[in-house]
């Protein structure tokens, strides 16, 4: 080979080098500007969008950026699902049962009474069809979203009232702050129900507005100081056995992604949701003990009676929301996926009284 043939040659390996290696660094930098409906100071809760942003830009070698606005910063929480559709901001963190009465369905994928435990929920949507659904619902209702889940958490309380609830009758007339299909549920039983932020809820309290509450966890709940006006917090929660939350992007955004921005943005939510639930699964313990020596509080687990009462007005609301061909396409549908996970639920895991 000549000398000037061997240097063209070294030439065009050279441009073919620099364009391998510079491929990556010339795609085009994505910015979310990520709007959360609970504050960042609430485990689980609001640490999630937090704990994924400061990982994001590493894990995408400088491709994504994601900023955390707290609540009310940039859209006020209950319209995050039409801002990000709209692109007025292209990304938000909420939980989809904040859009039930835009989509009777769209509680099904954030807590369901009497529903799947966090293990079960994530096996539905991850390896049974649930995320398909999920996305479908927001295609079919019109919204320009691509939704990721990113986060969840195990049971909830069910309730903080300021006497004990005997029956059913200590119910009736009741205002109180309730979230999703189980706020439902409580207006079979007589309950006047508002869905309240989390920010609300303790002036409401305070100001006797409303007469109880439920929002979220022990370590949650004690961070708003509901135990400073109510003091028995009633087991379990019947109404959230998990709760499912997500990241939403304007689809126009996430079409523009790579395929290497949107592999980041997959992982990272799973990791992210999988931090949440571990974290929050750790910190209740000592909560709930504290809540009853230190600050009064006591600790109340309804009679069978009391939940098979609920769970009757649950069958109620279902009936009621099943008249929605979709939400009734849901329910069916992860109802015929928990029949068959009961087949290793019922086998392959102690009865929690031998725990």
């Amino acid at each position: 080979m000549s000398k000037c043939r061997l240097v063209k040659v070294i030439a065009l390996m050279c441009v073919a080098i620099f364009m391998c290696t510079a491929t990556p660094a010339m795609a085009k930098k994505v910015l979310l500007k990520v709007p959360v409906c609970f504050a960042t100071a609430l485990p689980g809760l609001g640490t999630t969008p937090p704990w994924l942003a400061e990982r994001i830009e590493t894990l995408s070698n400088g491709e994504i950026k994601m900023n955390v606005y707290e609540p009310g910063k940039l859209v006020a929480p209950f319209e995050i699902l039409d801002s990000v559709s709209k692109g007025k901001i292209n990304a938000g963190y909420a939980t989809a049962g904040y859009w039930q009465g835009k989509i009777p369905a769209a509680a099904l994928f954030s807590a369901v009474p009497f529903g799947p435990e966090a293990g079960e929920y994530l096996a539905w949507l991850y390896y049974g069809g649930g995320m398909e659904l999920y996305q479908e619902m927001y295609d079919q209702a019109g919204f320009n979203v691509k939704v990721l889940v990113c986060g969840i958490i195990a049971p909830e309380t069910s309730g903080w009232f300021a006497k004990e609830i005997k029956s059913i009758d200590d119910l009736k007339g009741m205002r109180m702050r309730f979230f999703g299909l189980g706020g439902q549920a409580m207006q079979k039983l007589g309950v006047s129900t508002s869905l309240l932020p989390g920010g609300e809820i303790f002036p409401a309290l305070e100001k006797k507005a409303i007469d109880a509450t439920e929002f979220s966890m022990p370590a949650i709940d004690q961070r708003l100081g509901f135990y400073k006006v109510v003091k028995y917090n009633y087991y379990p929660g019947w109404h959230q056995q998990a709760t499912v939350f997500e990241l939403l992007i304007n689809k126009d955004v996430w079409n523009g992604m790579t395929d290497h921005q949107r592999m980041v943005m997959d992982v990272g939510t799973r990791a992210a949701t999988l931090d949440a639930f571990a974290m929050t699964e750790a910190i209740q313990g000592t909560v709930i003990k504290e809540n009853e020596t230190k600050r009064g509080v006591k600790n109340m687990y309804w009679s069978d009676e009391m939940l098979d009462t609920f769970r009757g007005a649950w069958e109620e609301v279902v009936t009621e929301q099943s008249k929605d061909p979709f939400f009734k396409k849901v329910y069916d549908h992860m109802t015929a996926f928990r029949a068959d996970y009961k087949y290793w639920s019922s086998r392959g895991f102690l009865p929690r009284s031998t725990k």
